[in-house]
């Protein structure tokens, strides 16, 4: 293993001495204080037009972003108050099934005897339907007779 490989001190010394020709630089110092820049009017012409298909461009991207994005927020604003819908309309059906309870003859006949009130007595009614009356003119006020449930 020591034969392949190469010692240092020998290494150095197959090294060539000759590296070809040598690079000079020269320092020179260069004046532009004198030379006018001569504008080209084509180019001009052209750095103009350039810049504003650019900002063309940059406004049309801008518009889609904010189309995009304001879809994207009422999209979710959508979902927001579907989901608010949905909650009325379950809490609506829970509404009108305790509605559906609360107005039961039944419950309101218990209701009623536990607070101690009775069935009306025949004679006791008295309807108040108009619609079954046939209008014979016009009238200011009429007197029927009330009756009274007596306390107990």
């Amino acid at each position: 293993m020591a034969s392949t490989a190469i010692q240092p001190s020998l290494a150095l010394s197959h090294r060539p001495s000759w590296t070809g020709t040598p690079e000079i630089y020269f320092s020179k110092t260069i004046d532009n204080s004198r030379l006018v820049k001569v504008e080209d009017p084509r180019r001009v012409r052209e750095m103009r037009q350039f810049g504003i298909a650019l900002g063309c461009f940059f406004l049309f991207v801008m518009a889609y972003a904010f189309q995009h994005f304001k879809a994207i927020e009422y999209g979710y604003r959508i979902e927001t108050v579907k989901s608010q819908r949905d909650g009325l309309i379950e809490l609506n059906h829970a509404l009108r099934l305790e509605e559906a309870s609360l107005r039961d003859p039944e419950r309101i006949d218990r209701l009623a005897r536990s607070l101690g009130l009775e069935s009306p007595q025949a004679g006791q009614v008295i309807r108040m339907d108009l619609s079954l009356r046939e209008p014979t003119g016009p009238e200011v006020a009429s007197m029927a007779p009330v009756g009274t449930v007596p306390a107990r």
